[in-house]
């Protein structure tokens, strides 16, 4: 439910300042009064936006189709791309590296992955059956799609919801590679899959594919 507080807070403050926009350009239109109107009309408005989304959010939640991050949804993502029942967050490296940076007992699977890559389109399942495996001990998959922005919307969603997947996904919009790559690590020659997995205690960088077994066995390095 946090997670949809978050994405309503997002929503709403974007529609508040259009609104906010509109009432002010009307206030040097019209009396004043008139411009209070436009302010209460304002309210209305945005608490009939918030009740849809809570409304929303429930429904998500039944459906389980909602991706975003669980420990990391305190960062507003840049945008969010949304299907039928679904939504997927975006963020640039900055925003990304937060996760990156963090320090909690959580272990986190960070897979980067695309679409057009079938070497990590074939590894995918093994990373869904992790985290239905190890769910309770602690462990979060975070499949990190590097798919072409422009393009997310007819090839990522669609993709997504062919393959029904259940772990977090996020889209990573951000160019500037040659900057951003080494940041995740200095080995990474920016070739995909790559998988980071690390937590509080250590931190282990992989640019291969990953059979289950193989997941797993490095998975409990940090879990056992």
């Amino acid at each position: 439910m946090y997670k949809c507080i978050l994405f309503i807070r997002f929503i709403v403050q974007l529609i508040y300042n259009f609104l906010l926009k509109i009432a002010l350009f009307c206030s040097g239109l019209i009396h004043l009064t008139d411009a209070i109107k436009q302010r209460g009309h304002m309210r209305t408005i945005i608490v009939a936006v918030i009740t849809v989304l809570f409304m929303s959010c429930n429904e998500q939640k039944k459906t389980n189709n909602f991706f975003a991050l669980g420990e990391f949804n305190e960062v507003i993502p840049m945008d969010t791309l949304t299907a039928n029942n679904f939504a997927i967050p975006v963020y640039n490296f900055d925003q990304f590296e937060k996760l990156l940076q963090k320090k909690s007992k959580t272990t986190y699977v960070v897979n980067f992955w695309a679409t057009w890559c079938k070497p990590c389109v074939k590894e995918l399942p093994s990373f869904e059956k992790l985290q239905r495996k190890y769910n309770r001990d602690g462990v979060e998959v975070i499949l990190v799609s590097l798919d072409f922005p422009k393009k997310a919307d007819k090839v990522l969603v669609p993709f997504l919801e062919k393959k029904n997947f259940r772990n977090q996904v996020l889209l990573l919009d951000d160019p500037k590679q040659n900057t951003w790559i080494p940041k995740v690590d200095q080995n990474w020659s920016g070739a995909i899959p790559a998988t980071i997995i690390f937590n509080e205690k250590k931190r282990l960088f992989y640019e291969k594919s990953f059979t289950f077994n193989e997941l797993e066995a490095e998975v409990k390095k940090f879990v056992d």
